[in-house]
């Protein structure tokens, strides 16, 4: 028994595992396969509503936001239930690099539909200059680049703030208190994120956060974007 806790150790040290427990992986492989569920779900009803509109900013920031909220969570599902081998370590990096294009993608509709004009597509650019530069370091050296991706994941998160006159006159303020507190989710998430396998299941909490915030956002897209 010794000898395999051992071994199982070493593994996790060769491929830059973190130590969770089977219960905790579990958790964490299921909340996050809800996610990638309920990430398709929006996809669709996304794509319905925005082409009854007939609005192609609408159709394509509902393909982006579904396709990226899917990618993340199924990337995430994916990597907390396989073994710990080098797949395992692939997919690790798989899931931190999708943790920028889900922000990129979520930020998608409100800033080709709701903000649209040069206010829009300039937070556009940055988020989506920002994203890609995240993912381009975590694939390279998910290890050296972690604490200024954590940083990265709030900082861009909370980006949206340069744009608070414009998104205010333009979003229903229901809209505006869902896209808030959907941040503030992400946000505590973030910071349990940070504690990560130094507590019990502290991972496991922030996959929830996640969910939450994903959730919040997806309402205020579907009712008050598209």
């Amino acid at each position: 028994m010794a000898q395999g806790m051992d071994e199982k150790a070493l593994k996790r040290q060769k491929y830059g595992i973190p130590t969770y427990s089977l219960a905790e992986e579990l958790l964490n492989s299921i909340s996050h396969g809800i996610g990638a569920g309920l990430g398709i779900a929006a996809l669709v009803l996304c794509i319905v509503k925005s082409a009854h509109a007939g609005d192609g900013y609408k159709l394509a920031s509902s393909i982006v936001f579904g396709l990226t909220t899917t990618l993340l969570y199924l990337m995430s599902c994916l990597y907390h239930a396989l073994k710990v081998n080098r797949a395992k370590k692939v997919f690790r990096v798989f899931d931190h690099c999708t943790i920028f294009l889900l922000i990129a993608g979520t930020y998608t509709p409100y800033t080709l539909v709701t903000l649209r004009g040069p206010a829009g597509w300039v937070m556009f650019g940055i988020v989506w200059a920002v994203a890609i530069t995240g993912v381009v370091l975590n694939a390279v050296n998910l290890k050296k680049f972690a604490k200024i991706s954590v940083v990265c994941y709030v900082a861009l998160g909370w980006v949206i703030l340069l744009a608070t006159k414009t998104l205010v006159a333009n979003l229903a303020y229901p809209g505006l208190v869902l896209l808030v507190a959907g941040g503030v989710a992400y946000t505590v998430g973030a910071v349990l994120y940070a504690i990560g396998s130094k507590k019990k299941y502290f991972h496991s909490i922030f996959h929830f956060f996640c969910l939450i915030g994903t959730v919040l956002h997806f309402f205020s897209i579907y009712f008050y974007v598209l």
